[in-house]
C-alpha cells in the first residue's frame, strides 16, 4: 500500500524574506520502505529499507531536528536539492550571450559551489501537489532574477514519487525568463549498512559506475576541460569493485569526481550501483543526465586529526568517508567548457532531469 502522511518538522527563518516559516515533512511509504522529505531545501531526511534479515535501517545521513539543517558548518548539504547550478563554477564567472557573468564565490572565496551562499538547499519550497494514492509529492521554488548573480527568474520543481517496486523517483524541472545555467541534483549521503555505520562499512561497499571517462580537475577540483580515461586507474568502476582498496590506491583521499556516464540513446539508463555485502542491501541509480558525481565524504570531519564529528540522527556521529554520494548532473563548470554538454536553459525551454534510486536486498 502506498501512502503519504504529513506532519511538522519545526520552523525556521526564510533566508530570503527573514520571516519564520513552518517546515513541513512528508512521509512516503510502501510495504517495504519509508522515505521522508521536508520543505526546507526540498531535502530527503530519511530512507529506511530492510536488510536480508528484514531489519530496517535508515541509509541516509541527516538530523533529527530542523536546527541541524540550518548550520552550513555542520550540514554539508545532507539530502538537499542543490542548484540552481550544482557542483562548481570555476572562479565564479562565465560568459553568456557575449557578457561576463559573475556569481557568488562561496567556495574558498574563489569559486561557486552548489548555487552560492543561498542556494536551493537553503530556501523553503512550497507544496504544489500531494497525491497519497500515488505516493507522489511536488515541491516548487521561484529563484529571483539576479539571485546569487544568476540571470533570469527560474521556476524550479522537484517531483518525488515512491513506487511499489522500491524505487524513489525524482524529477527536477525548471523554466526561466532569461538565458541562465541550470543543473540541479539531490545531495543525499548514503551508507547502506546504516547511516551511522561509519567508514569501516563504506570501505566494504562494492561500487559500479557505467563510465569510461571522468572530467579531470585541478587542485581546486575545478575541471580543466580534459576528459580522462578511467582505464587502468583507480577511477575504473566499470565492473563491481570493492571500494576500500580503491580508496587506498588514492592514498586514502577518496573520490570527489564527475564520471561521464554512458547513456542508452540519451534516455534513462541504469548507470551506477552500490552493494553492501554484509547487510545484503543494494542501490541502483538510473538517470538521463550525462554525469554523476561520486563523492566519498572526504570533507566530513577527520577524527584522526582531532576534528569533532557531526552529531547526526539517533545520536550517530558522522565523520570522514562515512558515507558516499551519487549525484546525477550535467558536468561541473560546463559553462566554461564548450566541449561539455550544455547546461544553459533559455526562455521557452524546459529543463528536465530524471533520477531513480532503486533499493533491494540480495537473496
Amino acid at each position: 500500500m502506498l501512502t503519504i502522511i504529513e506532519d511538522s518538522f519545526g520552523q525556521s527563518e526564510d533566508p530570503l524574506t527573514k520571516k519564520m516559516v513552518p517546515v513541513r515533512r512528508f512521509t512516503l511509504s510502501n510495504s517495504q520502505m519509508i522515505v521522508q522529505v521536508i520543505t526546507l531545501g526540498a531535502t530527503v531526511t530519511s530512507i529506511k529499507v530492510p536488510n536480508t534479515k528484514g531489519v530496517i535501517d535508515d541509509v541516509v545521513l541527516g538530523f533529527d531536528e530542523v536546527a541541524g539543517y540550518l548550520n552550513p558548518k555542520t550540514n554539508p548539504y545532507f539530502g538537499a536539492t542543490v542548484g540552481r547550478v550544482a557542483n562548481r563554477i570555476g572562479n565564479g564567472t562565465f560568459n553568456l550571450d557575449g557578457k561576463q557573468i559573475t556569481v557568488s564565490k562561496n567556495l574558498i572565496g574563489k569559486h561557486t559551489l552548489h548555487g552560492g551562499f543561498i542556494g536551493f538547499n537553503s530556501v523553503h519550497w512550497s507544496v504544489v501537489e500531494v497525491v497519497p494514492e500515488k505516493c507522489s509529492l511536488i515541491l516548487q521554488h521561484v529563484s529571483a532574477d539576479g539571485q546569487e548573480g544568476f540571470p533570469g527568474e527560474v521556476m524550479a520543481t522537484v517531483h518525488y514519487q515512491l513506487t511499489a517496486d522500491n524505487c524513489l523517483h525524482m524529477r527536477f524541472n525548471a523554466t526561466t525568463t532569461k538565458s541562465t545555467p541550470v543543473n540541479m541534483t539531490n545531495h543525499s549521503y548514503f551508507n547502506l549498512a546504516g547511516h551511522g555505520a561509519g567508514k569501516g562499512a563504506i570501505l566494504e561497499h562494492r561500487i559500479h559506475i557505467k563510465a569510461d571517462k571522468i572530467t579531470a580537475t585541478d587542485d581546486d577540483a575545478i575541471p580543466t576541460g580534459e576528459l580522462q580515461d578511467v582505464q587502468g586507474t583507480a577511477f575504473d568502476f566499470r565492473e563491481l569493485t570493492e571500494l576500500g582498496p580503491r580508496i587506498a590506491e588514492q592514498s586514502g583521499n577518496g573520490f570527489d569526481d564527475n564520471f561521464c556516464v554512458n547513456l542508452d540513446n540519451n534516455g534513462i539508463t541504469v548507470i551506477a550501483k552500490a552493494i553492501h555485502p554484509k547487510s545484503g542491501r543494494w542501490m541502483e541509480v538510473a538517470t538521463d543526465q550525462p554525469g554523476i558525481q561520486f563523492y566519498t565524504g572526504n570533507f566530513l570531519p577527520n577524527t584522526m586529526k582531532m576534528e569533532r564529528p557531526i552529531d547526526g540522527k539517533e545520536q550517530a556521529n558522522y565523520s570522514r568517508q562515512g558515507a558516499f554520494c551519487f549525484e546525477t548532473q550535467g558536468y561541473p563548470d560546463a559553462v566554461n567548457h564548450a566541449n561539455f554538454p550544455n547546461v544553459i536553459l533559455n526562455p521557452g525551454e524546459k529543463y528536465e532531469h530524471n533520477v531513480i534510486y532503486k533499493f533491494g536486498v540480495n537473496a
